[in-house]
């Protein structure tokens, strides 16, 4: 099945990406991390370590691995924060959590303590504040690592934009996304139909905790959204440390480190203390293997990393 998101000249001109990680998003999608697993490692061992809550378990019921989980749960307003959203979760209507509770419903049925969710405002600030404790007890300390991967992928983004334009750089976040023509289709089992942005633009937004395929909010009426899982940093096990200097050579791990202060290459031929042209043939050979971007800009060339150059620089520094 596909959705197909319809862009307008106004809807391309107000997409956004987000500026930072959504914490209600992270919140959301690492529960459903924590029943279905994940196909990354480090988050495999971040499943095992969590605690098991009574309230981990009904928050589960109100927000499955598979299918429909209520659109209240991620407030747009988590933009400007977990506690802005959270200010914005509380102020559900009974009326709409209501017609998303009966949306659930059609999956499985709904526990009575989840129905009760409509009528029962102690009961649904109880569901807040076990939200509340879950982001705090199993995403918040990941929260540092989740904004380096954040921020790095970003910054990756902006360059593809720059370089290729928005139709490419859109295309290439995922597998399951294509730009055809003035639409953006996302494939998968779990959306189908079109979404018509009428002029709202599409707010984007990576996610550590997605995996496998990329989502949306399943009513078109709220402020559209896309969710895609964030590229994974490249892993090693830290007790086995790689030479990455013997492998690439002291040389182009010179060009490597340079670059990661977006240098020109002249600037690599200066701090590798080579000729102007082996600096050409090294960062060449780097932009080659996917580690450096370069782009022209007047008479001479920056370079910069890569998220796969920056893993790999981050690699070998820790080698030493």
């Amino acid at each position: 099945m596909v959705l197909r998101i319809h862009f307008s000249p106004d809807d391309l001109a107000l997409t956004t990406f987000a500026e930072a990680p959504d914490p209600f998003w992270e919140t959301l999608l690492g529960l459903h991390a924590l029943q279905a697993g994940h196909s990354r490692s480090a988050l495999t061992t971040w499943r095992a370590e969590i605690a098991p809550e009574p309230t981990f378990r009904s928050l589960q019921a109100l927000a499955p691995s598979r299918g429909y989980s209520p659109d209240f749960l991620t407030p747009s307003e988590a933009r400007e924060g977990f506690d802005a959203g959270l200010d914005a979760l509380l102020r559900t209507r009974a009326a709409r959590r209501q017609v998303e509770l009966a949306r659930l419903s059609r999956g499985a049925p709904v526990p009575p303590a989840l129905q009760r969710l409509v009528t029962h405002e102690a009961t649904f600030r109880d569901m807040a504040a076990a939200l509340t404790r879950f982001h705090r007890t199993a995403i918040q300390p990941l929260w540092s690592r989740i904004e380096t991967d954040f921020h790095r992928h970003r910054t990756h983004c902006g360059r593809a934009l720059l370089g290729r334009g928005f139709g490419e750089l859109i295309g290439s976040l995922h597998p399951a996304l294509c730009w055809c023509g003035s639409s953006l289709e996302v494939a998968g089992d779990h959306v189908n139909g079109d979404l018509e942005l009428a002029g709202r633009g599409l707010r984007i937004i990576p996610s550590y905790f997605c995996d496998r395929r990329p989502t949306v909010l399943a009513d078109p009426r709220l402020p559209p959204v896309l969710v895609y899982p964030l590229p994974a940093r490249a892993e090693h096990d830290s007790s086995h440390p790689i030479d990455l200097g013997g492998v690439l050579g002291k040389t182009k791990m010179l060009i490597l480190a340079a670059t990661a202060r977006g240098s020109t290459t002249t600037a690599l031929s200066t701090a590798a203390r080579i000729s102007l042209s082996s600096a050409s043939y090294h960062a060449a050979s780097l932009r080659k293997a996917g580690l450096i971007v370069s782009e022209r800009m007047g008479s001479s060339v920056r370079h910069s990393l890569t998220p796969l150059g920056e893993d790999v620089l981050r690699a070998g520094q820790e080698v030493h």
